[in-house]
């Protein structure tokens, strides 16, 4: 397969959306078995015996030589945020598709399997990562749990789907190999089409609610007010300067919301997300900490409270030194120079890591745009990738022979 045709697949996949006139699918939406559908049918194309696990995720296998070897883990995920681009996750599950494809039937010393993560966003349930929870063990009962905005599990929207909760069936696994758009400008900038994955950085993120007292906007003199709205941006402006001060931090206040949320009247609470990002995982800490002293020392300023409360406190994940070392090698084998660089994005393969070595290849993003319709890939630079990981898999292969 060429690039274009790569593309093509990513585009006919992006008109499955639950949202008419976007991309748009969240964790087993309807339009998840459109592409389901299509996905199965171009695997057992490829020569692949397809399966649906325990957490609605799409799983192609293409048999190794001998039976019951051990497996090579391609893949990624196709949830996509809301108004999405058509690349995100699912050029991952396409380009594995198109490498098993271009063994032309040739059987290798080890299986194949590509993965089409069921969840990665964490949209539907506020919990990134079901799918690949899943696979490393990690989904349990409090996660299948979980309840969306509309009241449903976890549990019951892998039962409305049609798959029945189950632990995940053992296998063998050699490592994992995950192909993804950049997500950012880097690789634009440099004008190179591929990057060599050394980290997937560490994250935090916390809901952050102050609370004050509502009162009347006309009448409540400056001086008495308890404004929780005003407490919020005060903190939102140490988030960007604590950030700015600490190089390689990345953090976001993307949310913010007031109550009762009138023109006319103070807020008595106002709610606000922090995502903050480092790849180490000391930093993270230290830099989390000092904003959480920030919120507290400007709530008792205003004679406010304020609750923290930690929704994610994801580590660091180097990707493993052998297979980097391997990926790299087949960048370069394949025409194109290596550029090393740690992923701010969160990825399946962080959670994948816990249990087998992982690798990452990125792919240039024009423009550095993602999570978004204008979101998009060169056809070349596709073509570079699944070069790269023919030059991977002949290295492999040798290794594993």
């Amino acid at each position: 397969m060429t690039g274009a045709e790569i593309i093509a697949r990513c585009l006919a996949i992006a008109g499955m959306s639950e949202s008419p006139g976007t991309i748009t699918r969240t964790f087993l939406c309807s339009a998840m078995h459109d592409v389901h559908r299509t996905l199965r049918a171009w695997m057992e194309d490829a020569g692949m015996t397809v399966s649906l696990d325990g957490a609605g995720n799409l799983r192609g296998l293409y048999e190794a030589r001998t039976p019951d070897a051990a497996r090579l883990l391609l893949g990624s995920h196709v949830d996509t945020v809301p108004n999405a681009g058509a690349y995100d996750g699912v050029l991952g599950v396409v380009w594995g598709i198109a490498l098993v494809r271009s063994l032309a039937s040739r059987r290798l010393p080890f299986a194949i399997e590509v993965i089409a993560f069921s969840e990665e966003e964490g949209v539907r349930f506020g919990v990134p990562f079901i799918g690949s929870r899943f696979v490393n063990g990690t989904l349990d009962r409090n996660l299948l749990a979980q309840r969306d905005a509309a009241g449903v599990s976890v549990a019951e929207a892998l039962r409305n789907f049609g798959v029945e909760p189950r632990p995940c069936e053992g296998a063998r696994y050699l490592g994992y190999l995950e192909c993804h758009i950049e997500q950012g400008p880097v690789l634009d900038a440099l004008d190179l089409p591929l990057g060599v994955v050394t980290a997937i950085v560490g994250q935090t993120r916390a809901e952050v609610r102050f609370r004050g007292a509502a009162n009347h906007a006309g009448t409540t003199p400056m001086r008495l007010r308890r404004d929780a709205l005003a407490a919020a941006g005060r903190w939102i402006a140490c988030v960007e300067r604590f950030a700015r001060a600490t190089p390689g931090a990345l953090a976001t206040v993307g949310s913010i919301h007031a109550y009762p949320g009138a023109g006319n009247v103070i807020a008595g609470e106002a709610v606000a997300t922090l995502d903050l990002r480092h790849a180490e995982d000391g930093v993270r800490r230290a830099l989390t900490s000092t904003l959480r002293l920030a919120a507290e020392a400007i709530a008792n300023s205003r004679e406010l409270t304020v609750q923290w409360n930690t929704c994610l406190d994801q580590p660091a994940v180097p990707c493993d030194a052998v297979l980097t070392e391997t990926l790299a090698r087949s960048v370069e084998s394949s025409g194109h120079q290596v550029h090393r660089l740690a992923s701010g994005a969160g990825h399946d393969a962080m959670i994948i890591a816990t249990i087998m070595p992982v690798a990452m290849l990125f792919v240039r993003s024009p423009g550095g745009i993602s999570h978004h319709p204008d979101e998009a890939v060169n056809a070349a630079d596709v073509d570079a990738a699944l070069a790269a990981a023919q030059a991977f898999l002949r290295e492999f292969e040798g290794r594993h022979g």
